[in-house]
């Protein structure tokens, strides 16, 4: 950046309208996937981890550990064996989703009051049909809740898959950072913070929607 350049030039924001989209799409692909993938591995996780409490310690250990490796660690540990490939990107973006959703799908579920499941099992169900139809519709809430500090935290991570060429809106901050170009940093921080803000907003109206018996 030179001095008196603007922080912004409106003109190359407007000649890269097209890219700008490309890479909210990329965005987005990143995260959905990485949340997708972790809450089907927290659910069968977290089922396993509330159904036998002694579970619950070690996998909370291991998906501590994964939370706690700083992400261009893990990538750099990942890139001999996956390459700079999307898999790389999403085992690391994956890992980090983990401990949040597997943690609040076992409080969701052990939150349900004994007596619901006794009524339940009491009434000829069985115990897969307890879980499915009574437990995780009740715990839904709470899982939710998990998914959105999932969503956002994975949004913020997915800017740094651009390091290994897996692109998102972190492309723009580092070739801001790289070109001394505050524009496209500019644009790719505003829009990741807009887009994990857009998403919540989303993930708090679907809340509100299917758990309509927590509403005051």
């Amino acid at each position: 950046m030179t001095p008196g350049e603007p922080l912004i030039r409106w003109d190359w924001l407007l000649a890269h309208l097209g890219d700008i989209a490309l890479r909210v799409g990329q965005h987005l692909v990143l995260t959905g996937i990485a949340v997708g993938v972790g809450l089907v591995l927290s659910l069968a996780l977290g089922i396993w981890a509330a159904r036998r409490p002694g579970v619950y310690a070690p996998v909370t250990w291991v998906t501590g550990v994964l939370y706690t490796i700083p992400s261009l660690a893990l990538f750099a540990l990942l890139v001999p064996f996956t390459g700079l490939s999307l898999l790389t990107a999403e085992i690391g973006l994956v890992s980090y989703t983990l401990l949040i959703l597997i943690r609040n799908i076992v409080a969701g579920i052990r939150a349900v009051p004994a007596e619901v499941r006794e009524s339940a099992l009491g009434m000829g169900c069985t115990s897969r049909q307890v879980l499915w139809q009574v437990e995780l519709p009740l715990a839904l809430g709470v899982i939710l809740a998990g998914v959105r500090v999932a969503t956002i935290t994975t949004v913020g991570l997915v800017t740094v898959t651009a390091l290994i060429g897996q692109g998102g809106l972190g492309f723009f901050i580092v070739d801001g950072i790289q070109r001394f170009f505050s524009t496209p940093l500019i644009v790719g921080a505003l829009l990741s913070v807009a887009l994990a803000v857009a998403l919540d907003g989303l993930l708090v109206r679907l809340e509100r929607l299917v758990t309509p018996w927590a509403r005051r």
